[in-house]
């Protein structure tokens, strides 16, 4: 009986990887207005942070600026021109992975996440994982 690969073996993170060119971020010192028109404008409910080095830090998300919103500006615009996203209390940031990450690893966290930040040894942002690649992976090699 032939020995087929594990899937295992056939995973290459690189391989299901979007760039961080081909991501959007936000840098750490981005206001809430900012981040809440990006976020319109791109269609996205959550977005990375990243230092001014490139460091990943954190995430923000819709629900984490309209419960910033309702709580604390009382939905005045000028607020969230003054508050900075990295004052913005996170109710579930997403957890990053670095880049020798298993696949295992990688499940893990795609089952509550819709994307995995993906980090270098220094801990600088270099892309994201999306579910749909991972489905998409498991989906050929099963």
């Amino acid at each position: 009986m032939e020995n087929k690969p594990s899937i295992e073996n056939n995973f290459n993170i690189f391989s299901c990887l979007t760039t961080k060119k081909n991501t959007f971020y936000l840098p750490i010192d981005s206001t809430v207005r900012q981040a809440l028109e990006k976020m319109d404008f791109h269609r996205y409910s959550v977005i990375p942070l990243l230092s001014k080095k490139g460091e990943y830090l954190t995430t923000i998300s819709e629900g984490d600026l309209l419960r910033f919103l309702k709580n604390n500006a009382g939905f005045d615009i000028k607020k969230a021109e003054d508050t900075y996203v990295i004052d913005v209390e996170k109710y579930r940031p997403y957890r990053s992975i670095k880049n020798d990450a298993s696949l295992e690893e990688i499940i893990e966290l795609i089952i509550n996440q819709n994307f995995i930040p993906v980090v270098d040894d220094r801990n600088i942002f270099i892309g994201i994982i999306k579910r749909s690649s991972i489905i998409k992976f498991l989906s050929t090699n099963i």
